[in-house]
């Protein structure tokens, strides 16, 4: 009995069955690449706790997966079919965090084929390169701080489309009225613009401005609302 507990009751004559010391070997491997990875996506980087404890048993699990698919095609595409689902069934998260999911997968099924070397080495390379472009900033925008979304408010009797043209021009290199909301039962007007200032100092002389030609009604400036960065 306890040379067949690990033996599938579908096995054929031509399946390899997996050794349990090997099993273990290769679930500690894919453990410890887990936390590695963990490490380095936890470097320089906001996380949450239950994100990084995924990523750490990510490709444990896709090691276990793959050694249990152990060549066989058809459940081999059943398997993907799965990660599909999940994917598409999960909440959109950042690249950053698509990638270094997508890295844990792949580390797992390296370990899960078979090729610890090759599993670390991707590992400790891969997990490397992605902190040290995390500390580099590697692709930020310098400008990006230029980069701006103004609302202002008005009253419904007054004519939007021309009034507030001067002072974005003395202040801005870059202006576009992005949307127009009627507030308050229709007695106020909401005015979105994508804005690029050319001083960052000058933004509160700009809003004093603003306020002479709006009758003093709200205003408001953030960082530009632009979903360029995420996938």
């Amino acid at each position: 009995m306890p040379a067949n507990l690990f033996q599938g009751i579908f096995d054929t004559d031509g399946t390899r069955v997996i050794a349990p010391s090997e099993f273990l070997l290769c679930i500690c491997s894919a453990l410890v690449i887990g936390l590695i990875l963990a490490a380095f996506y936890m470097y320089r980087t906001r996380y949450t706790k239950s994100f990084v404890a995924t990523l750490a048993l990510l490709p444990a699990v896709v090691c276990v997966v793959i050694m249990m698919v152990n060549g066989n095609v058809g459940t081999g595409v059943a398997v993907a079919g799965a990660f599909s689902l999940v994917r598409f069934r999960s909440v959109p998260g950042s690249a950053k965090e698509i990638g270094a999911i997508f890295l844990a997968m792949g580390a797992g099924l390296i370990v899960g084929m078979g090729y610890l070397g090759y599993a670390f080495l991707c590992t400790v390379v891969l997990g490397f390169v992605s902190a040290l472009y995390g500390r580099l900033d590697f692709g930020a925008q310098k400008k990006i701080i230029l980069y701006k979304t103004l609302h202002i408010t008005i009253p419904e009797d007054l004519d939007y489309m021309d009034v507030f043209e001067p002072i974005l021009k003395e202040y801005t290199s870059a202006c576009e009225l992005t949307q127009v909301k009627t507030t308050n039962m229709g007695s106020l007007f909401r005015l979105t613009y994508d804005v690029t200032l050319k001083d960052v100092g000058k933004e509160k002389e700009m809003i004093d401005k603003l306020r002479c030609r709006n009758g003093n009604l709200e205003i408001s400036i953030s960082k530009q609302e632009t979903s360029v960065s995420e996938l």
